[in-house]
This record gives C-alpha cells, structure tokens and sequence, in this order.
C-alpha cells in the first residue's frame, strides 16, 4: 500500500516512519510527503530517502480541497499518516480516506485535543494542570481536529519537578516506538 506522510514541522514522527517502512515494513511503502509549508524538517528527511514532496498551503486546502484530492490520486496514495500536520484536513479529504487515515496527538485523549492544541501547548497544559499521567493517542482522522475513534494510547508518568522538556522527551520516546508499529497493524487489516 502506498502511505502518504502529511507533516508540518520537524518531522522525527515522518522519519521514524520512513524508516520503519524501508526496513520492515511488509504492508507498504512511504510513497510521498505533504506539508503545509516549506522549508520544513520532514522535507529534509523525505529527501534523504528519495521520497517526493508536496506542498499543500492551508489556504488552499480550505479553499480548493479538491487540490490535494487530486494529488493523493496522482502518487496512488492508499493510507495517510498525520504526522505533526498542523492544518485541518478538508472533510472531501477524511470521507474519502475514512478508516484509512490516522494521526498521532501527544495526550490522552480526549484531554488535551482540538484545535490549537499541538506540541508544546499541549505539554504545558498537562504541567500546568499538574496531571500525573499523559501519553500518546493514535487515532483515525475526521474533519474535527482530534475527534475520530481512538486505536492506541500509551501512558507515561509526569513525575515531580517535570520540566517542558523532560516531558517532550518521554512523549517523543513513546511516538517513536509505537506510531510506526500501529500504522503498520493499520496496513495489515487492511488488507486482510
């Protein structure tokens, strides 16, 4: 099945993905990624592994959906895997790729979701609520930011005196060793 990667940022999640799938991956392969805006970290890394990128600017992706509809059927696009992708998915978009569509959030949702509520700002919020507990959701996409049915979460201790960045670490830690893995048990149901 060919994946298409969707992120904004400094892509580790895309890479980790990418690797996952050029190594062991039996499921499918990274066949493209797309981003919000260029100049971005997970454009290095698809790069690096000769995987195409696409820029998609959130305007357009409110204004002319049918854009990256179009650009998904053009690279044979399967599965999508948000990773770290800022900008909402047009509601054509997550009908089309319903069950085939899956995004990594850095909280147990429902706490901490919706929109604005990415990285950081969602690392404080958990420290500033002093919560004991946070983790990691992967969950299928619809067009409300963080709504879709959840497929894995993974928990982690906030402990005493937990700092920014301690507790991205331990999230970054928890994404890395799972959201590949859960994609790929996404894949192989798929094609049963």
């Amino acid at each position: 099945m060919n994946i298409a990667i969707f992120a904004s940022g400094g892509g580790s999640n895309a890479l980790e993905i990418i690797r996952r799938f050029r190594e062991k991956g039996e499921n499918g392969r990274v066949a493209l990624l797309v981003t919000d805006r260029t100049g971005t970290g997970a454009e290095v890394h698809a790069r690096k592994y000769d995987i195409p990128s696409e820029t998609v600017p959130p305007k357009t992706l409110r204004e002319n959906p049918g854009e990256l509809s179009d650009l998904l059927v053009r690279y044979g696009i399967d599965f999508i895997a948000l990773a770290g992708f800022l900008a909402l998915i047009p509601a054509e978009v997550t009908r089309k790729f319903s069950g085939r569509m899956v995004n990594i959030h850095p909280s147990l949702l429902p706490d901490y979701g919706g929109k604005g509520m990415y990285g950081d700002r969602v690392h404080r919020a958990v420290l500033a609520d002093g919560q004991r507990k946070t983790g990691i959701t992967v969950h299928y996409v619809n067009e409300i930011y963080d709504d879709g049915e959840v497929i894995f979460q993974a928990e982690t201790d906030v402990a005493e005196g937990e700092t920014l960045e301690s507790l991205k670490e331990k999230i970054r830690r928890l994404e890395h060793a799972n959201y590949p893995r859960v994609i790929e048990e996404c894949l192989k149901k798929l094609q049963i």
